[in-house]
């Protein structure tokens, strides 16, 4: 009986460890390109701003 119980540990651990894949690995958020490219279009014009002066 405690061999079972020793084989078990592994079993789930496993378990555990497919949970925790699938739940690190969902999609979070579903943003798309037009917010990301948006943001770095501003960091550009910022960036111009602030070297046009020198």
């Amino acid at each position: 009986m405690a061999s079972l119980l020793w084989l078990l540990i592994p079993v789930v651990a496993a378990v555990g460890a497919s949970l925790w894949a699938v739940w690190a690995g969902r999609n979070r958020h579903k943003t798309g390109d037009v917010t990301e490219l948006s943001g770095y279009e501003r960091f550009r014009e910022a960036m111009e701003k602030s070297h046009s002066g020198t």
